[in-house]
């Protein structure tokens, strides 16, 4: 097991600070997914601090690498991925001027970036942007200017 929380919870191996492993985050549907806001921030780790939940696990730089050269981590990333790109695929909801999901793309673009690279995290971008797009350009521009910061690792 890895002596890094966040690794050993994408690997499948940890549990997260609510006691869950990623198979049940990853098994949440759609309402379940919208109404818990604790399980972001393991699914895609960020170096800094969260301010909508205390206490969340902040990424080291070492746990990162360690992420990084682990592919059980990287499988459970792109696994979160996968459920979190079928849930905007699926829901509308987000698709308003102002909606806490806009914080959890941006974060989850951020975490793309810095651990699986550019692709992924530009074929995210290209994504929700485009389901934004459809849906007539809802989203404000402030949170547009976000997700293209966190494309480019700004």
């Amino acid at each position: 097991m890895s002596q890094y929380p966040i690794q050993a919870f994408l690997a499948g191996t940890g549990r997260d600070g609510a006691g869950r492993v990623l198979k049940d985050i990853l098994a949440y549907d759609d309402p379940h997914i919208e109404g818990v806001h604790d399980f972001i921030q393991w699914c895609f780790p960020l170096h800094e601090a969260s301010f909508a939940v205390p206490g969340a696990p902040v990424l080291s730089r070492a746990e990162a690498e360690a992420i990084r050269s682990d592919s059980a981590a990287l499988s459970g990333l792109r696994a979160a991925l996968g459920r979190m790109t079928r849930f905007y695929a699926e829901t509308d909801g987000w698709l308003r001027a102002h909606d806490h999901n806009h914080l959890r793309i941006t974060r989850i673009l951020s975490a793309l970036s810095d651990l699986l690279g550019p692709e992924p995290a530009a074929e995210f971008h290209a994504f929700v942007t485009a389901r934004n797009a459809k849906a007539g350009g809802p989203v404000n521009a402030t949170s547009l200017h976000y997700w293209d910061s966190a494309l480019r690792g700004a």
